[in-house]
């Protein structure tokens, strides 16, 4: 049925199919903006799809980073902002930063697919007030729960900036981009330009 994960086989392929549907419920928010509504923030937040869409690459690499102990840069300080995580620098726009969030989505399941055991220890960074002190490691299957969990926080912001731009919703938004042939919901379209019937 559309709109839904589909049925699973095992753990593995149920944590990454549901992380996927909410990259898609998160990515389809921008279905049919221009770069200037995906950037706009017309709710009483700073936040704005594109945005939402770049920082949501941004956590996934840095999962996986921890995942695979690796460092792809500098670590943010515990004082340093993370704000412009959530802005679209120049040269930026909507559709390099879906493409940006596809490649890291295909990063992440390349990574966890190639991993034997889900329970493989992550370590928790030391020193960062947004990490707990009390805890040493968690598990990839944690890592993947949270993924999920903050994927679908920030698509819930999505959701409400898109409400705000144009009256779009999640379902209609979903059986137009996915071209859904047999909606229960009646597919987005844009609205007619001003002038037009």
């Amino acid at each position: 049925m559309p709109g839904h994960v589909p049925p699973v086989t095992d753990e593995r392929h149920a944590l990454l199919a549901y992380l996927d549907q909410q990259r898609q419920c998160l990515r389809v928010t921008a279905h049919g903006l221009t770069d200037e509504q995906a950037t706009s923030a017309p709710s009483a937040s700073e936040l704005s799809i594109a945005g939402l869409i770049k920082h949501a690459a941004r956590c996934e690499r840095g999962w996986m980073d921890l995942v695979l102990q690796r460092r792809r840069g500098p670590e943010r300080a515990a004082d340093e902002d993370d704000s412009s995580d959530f802005v679209l620098g120049p040269g930026e726009t909507l559709a390099g930063v879906l493409a940006d969030y596809a490649q890291a989505a295909a990063e992440t399941d390349a990574t966890v697919a190639g991993l034997p055991d889900l329970g493989r220890p992550v370590p928790v960074p030391k020193g960062l007030p947004w990490f707990p002190a009390d805890v040493d490691a968690w598990s990839v299957r944690w890592v993947l729960l949270h993924l999920i969990e903050e994927t679908a926080r920030h698509g819930g912001h999505a959701d409400i900036i898109r409400e705000t731009l144009d009256g779009a919703t999640l379902f209609p938004l979903l059986a137009a981009a996915e071209q859904w042939p047999d909606p229960w919901f009646r597919p987005w379209e844009p609205a007619p330009a001003a002038g037009t019937a």
